[in-house]
């Protein structure tokens, strides 16, 4: 997979090929990046540019090299000085207060394994065989010395990248910024996808032709943020869901994050991703090094589709772990949005009971349960229970609700304190915050330092003393605000451009030795819902709260965002009440089962407030779920049509196919609803084109469901009318009126 021709080196995965070569000047040029080719020996003349670049007023590289700048030379990293004008790789400043470096090729190393990050989580091999690359490059002036590597996912067209850089100087330097990746096109029509947002809003699509100029994504709110996911895409000339060269990046790590698109006057198109440079900041003493986050690519030539699907294979196979890897997840009930902060141990078990007698698995207990928290300006960090609540203690509590045949699970926020809570009391040097200054709250709390070792130690004891003091068997792991203000008096003046940083680090700490001390739990990472939704943090937490937006219209746009970088069977999903609590948009219960159904399925309601005939839905919901529940978790997700036509009318349909391609769940959702509506079609995707197919809305295929017997290809290309299918009222013999936001849930198998 991965080769060395001469300079030449060359990674392959199954259908994609990555090169560079090291030029006689001793740069690393990057020569290719997409569908699968041959190179049958080191000559690489055909990709050579046919002419040296006139200076103009450009910079040459040195008096050796008067026809190079590298203002116009694709790379594979940059840095700051001789001649590169571009959005740089790495800046470094020396004592002397310049930061000039030319890092030039020393070595390389081949070898095989996932990456070691030294206390960043990355990717695993998941017991495929993975060829990785470093390349060693030295600065030509002072010696300091710059690692690249690279890791090779054959299985999913993915390669991903990182780099280090040692101080190999007798004195200390500053790293202003390290990039995980550099990706140098020296053509190309490009137009960059991002996925932006914010609380409730996640996840939104937009697509910016890079014409000329910078065009960045990032975060800075010390987090990956709902603002910004790290996410992103780039495609080349016209591309859609089945067609086109789409590339997709995104990086291993849940801080401040940075992603650029630059095309500059020669036509060339960089992009780069990593740690934000804006508020970071690194000393390095003599011998010190620092690793940057892991950056994942993939490139696939059919569509966004495509791209999707190597991503969502990789992080099935490459990034989640343990004993939830592969294991579906329980249905749950969660209590937040039919209790809030009122709770009691009667309503708790009330709650409890009725989850179980729909079929539930699983009772989550979320905020409210600890310490004297009746609202959300007091008591985080005093993580004993509510004797007020739990009279007999929460052990006592949580033995009812195992006997009712349900798991427990329960909410926390362990980064965060109350400045009105025993632990700030006692420890009011243990927060983010300057001295002096009155500090900017958020959700009216404070991050504790986990820049701290003690602070670290100290979640690490209070968590263990929760998640072992009862039977619990799943934790909502919950984050509410954002950094700022930011300051540590655990570190210096000079060392405070580091805090972001070492926060992130001191987070994976606690989150490593917890996850480890009870394998069994399955966490689910929450911040303010989407805020932390990253393959950092799936590393430890197999699964994220995507959005405190539980109304279906948003969810269906919300989780077709996360779709293109992350399976939703990563993303959690919720059937709300109506009017929602979020938007007070009414919409049918089968619409919010079936778009939660293509996440992973929950309930956050009161069935005790709910009639009979809703009872007997969600019973029914939970049923059928259940039954095909491996085909949601374990099947190839498809897009068609698009989320954002909803308020337009326009239906979103959404497949998933079973590994096999013997099952199958399709979804039609439409828009406002339109009257008289004959036309629209569901069209499958994925399936065997000669196999043959029944499809039913019933998924028992009971006699007397309307249902069709069809050829994969008929079903994918031709489609059905799905006017036979929709749940609409008859006004008269004539015309047939389709509810708003009607979905119609289709189930397919392989005759």
């Amino acid at each position: 997979m991965i080769r060395k021709l001469d300079d030449l080196f060359v990674l392959n995965t199954d259908a994609t090929t990555y090169a560079f070569r090291v030029t006689n000047g001793g740069h690393l040029k990057h020569l290719y990046y997409g569908k699968r080719i041959t190179f049958d020996n080191g000559d690489v003349s055909f990709l050579e540019e046919g002419r040296e670049l006139p200076p103009g007023n450009t910079s040459y590289y040195s008096d050796a090299h008067r026809h190079i700048s590298l203002e116009y030379l694709c790379t594979e990293m940059s840095s700051r000085g001789k001649g590169d004008l571009g959005e740089t790789f790495i800046d470094v400043t020396f004592p002397d207060g310049t930061g000039t470096t030319d890092f030039l090729y020393e070595g390389y190393e081949l070898g095989t394994g996932s990456p070691n990050l030294d206390g960043l989580p990355s990717s695993h091999d998941g017991g495929a065989k993975v060829e990785n690359l470093t390349v060693t490059l030295k600065d030509s002036h002072t010696g300091l010395t710059l690692e690249l590597s690279y890791f090779v996912y054959a299985d999913c067209d993915v390669i991903t990248r990182s780099s280090r850089v040692v101080n190999s100087l007798s004195e200390s330097v500053v790293l202003n910024r390290l990039m995980s990746s550099q990706l140098d096109f020296a053509d190309g029509d490009f137009t960059l996808h991002t996925f932006t947002g914010g609380w409730v809003n996640e996840m939104h699509r937009n697509d910016i032709p890079v014409t000329s100029g910078k065009y960045i994504n990032s975060s800075i709110t010390g987090t990956s943020s709902n603002r910004a996911n790290p996410f992103v895409m780039l495609s080349k000339g016209i591309a859609d869901e089945e067609h086109g060269d789409v590339y997709g990046l995104n990086l291993v790590y849940s801080g401040n994050h940075f992603e650029c698109a630059e095309k500059t006057i020669h036509g060339k198109t960089r992009i780069l991703n990593g740690i934000n440079p804006e508020g970071f900041s690194f000393v390095l003493e003599p011998g010190d090094s620092f690793i940057a986050p892991e950056s994942v690519m993939t490139f696939s030539p059919i569509g966004y589709g495509g791209m999707s699907r190597n991503m969502h294979r990789f992080v099935g196979h490459h990034i989640l772990r343990g004993q939830w890897e592969e294991r579906p997840r329980p249905v749950l009930l969660n209590s937040w949005e039919a209790c809030y902060f009122d709770l009691s141990e009667e309503k708790i078990l009330g709650l409890a009971q009725q989850a179980a007698s729909l079929g539930a698995e699983l009772f989550v207990l979320d905020d409210g349960w600890f310490g004297q928290r009746t609202e959300d300006t007091r008591s985080l960090g005093d993580w004993h229970p509510n004797p007020d609540i739990f009279p007999e203690g929460l052990a006592s509590c949580v033995n009812k609700i195992r006997d009712m045949g349900i798991d427990f699970g329960i909410w926390v926020e362990p980064e965060m304190v109350n400045v009105d809570s025993d632990l700030y009391r006692a420890h009011p040097d243990w927060v983010i915050d300057i001295p002096g200054r009155e500090h900017s709250e958020g959700r009216n709390q404070r991050l504790l330092d986990l820049t701290r070792t003690d602070v670290q130690d100290y979640i690490i004891e209070a968590m263990s003393g929760v998640f072992s003091s009862a039977d619990i068997s799943y934790i909502k792991w919950d984050m509410n605000r954002v950094f700022s203000d930011v300051h540590s008096r655990a570190l210096p003046p000079e060392r405070q451009g580091e805090v972001y940083h070492r926060y992130a680090l001191g987070l994976y700490r606690v989150m490593d030795a917890l996850t480890k001390k009870f394998p069994h739990i399955l966490f689910e990472g929450c911040a303010s819902g989407g805020g932390r939704t990253d393959l950092g943090m799936l590393c430890y937490f197999p699964q994220i709260w995507g959005s405190d937006n539980t109304d279906a219209i948003c969810r269906a746009d919300i989780q077709e965002g996360y779709s293109y970088g992350y399976p939703l069977s990563v993303i959690s999903a919720h059937v709300s009440t109506v009017p929602n609590h979020q938007t007070g948009r009414i919409t049918p219960m089968e619409t919010r089962y079936a778009v939660a159904s293509f996440g992973l399925l929950g309930y956050e309601l009161d069935p005790g407030k709910l009639s009979e005939e809703e009872l007997t839905q969600i019973k029914e919901q939970i049923a059928t779920y259940k039954e095909w529940r491996d085909v949601y978790f374990h099947g190839e997700f498809y897009r068609a049509g698009s989320s954002a036509g909803l308020a337009n009318a326009e239906p979103t349909t959404w497949t998933v196919v079973s590994p096999d391609k013997s099952r199958a769940i399709g979804m039609n959702l439409q828009g406002l609803g339109k009257p008289y509506s004959h036309f629209e079609f569901y069209k499958a995707a994925g399936l065997k084109p000669g196999s043959l197919y029944e499809i039913s809305t019933s998924p028992s295929f009971d006699e007397g469901s309307e249902k069709y017997i069809v050829r994969g290809d008929a079903l994918m290309n031709a489609g059905i009318r799905t006017r036979t299918f929709l749940h609409g009222t008859h006004i008269n013999d004539e015309i047939r009126h389709y509810p708003d936001f009607a979905a119609t849930l289709f189930y397919i198998r392989e005759r």
